[in-house]
């Protein structure tokens, strides 16, 4: 990028000189903001933003619209992977559910702490099998329905047991619910813990 050069004297008795245009005539503002002044520049499409735009990248500012995009590019969630997703894990979570509610009836309060065992093995199991169903495509909204067929899949035996007035398998399913749940949308996700 060129930079034009002008002759601009600062103070009255000091000598004319060279000075770029940018830095003594141009005063720039926010693309999105014109109110305010800013001198930052997006990375990507060099837009000007100002701080409240601006979205810290490791490799430099970028602006919101510039950020949208580039999530963008990560969804490739097709509209039959929601429902592939959604009825594989619906099916697998009340299987699972089912057989934990069986066997906290006759166990008790001791299955509370078997649910919370079997519940992070289930949701990896689970996890796995959505990504072989969806192929391996990706999108937020994806993670969240297929966490939400988990919690769906649990509905049906949950209601049961409290009509029934079952605590114990009522207490076990919301343990494996939460921990299931988490699980399947962190795996899903990528998110890691160290």
């Amino acid at each position: 990028m060129f930079m034009k050069f002008i002759k601009f004297t600062p103070y009255p008795n000091y000598p004319i000189t060279n000075y770029p245009i940018t830095n003594y005539l141009m005063t720039t503002y926010c693309y999105a903001h014109p109110d305010r002044e800013t001198s930052l520049r997006c990375k990507r499409c060099e837009r000007l933003i100002c701080a409240s735009c601006a979205q810290r990248t490791p490799t430099g500012y970028l602006c919101k619209d510039c950020v949208k995009r580039h999530q963008k590019a990560f969804d490739t969630a097709l509209w039959q992977d929601y429902l592939f997703g959604f009825g594989a894990l619906f099916i697998l979570s009340f299987l699972a559910s089912g057989l934990l509610s069986f066997i906290s009836a006759f166990i008790g309060f001791y299955m509370i702490f078997i649910a919370t065992a079997v519940a992070g093995g289930a949701g990896v199991f689970m996890a796995d099998v959505a990504m072989r169903v969806t192929g391996k495509r990706r999108s937020r909204n994806l993670f969240i329905v297929c966490a939400a067929s988990v919690v769906v899949g649990v509905l049906p035996l949950a209601i049961i047991s409290l009509f029934m007035g079952n605590i114990f398998p009522l207490i076990t399913l919301g343990v494996y619910a939460a921990v299931a749940t988490s699980t399947v949308y962190t795996r899903l996700a990528g998110i890691q813990l160290r």
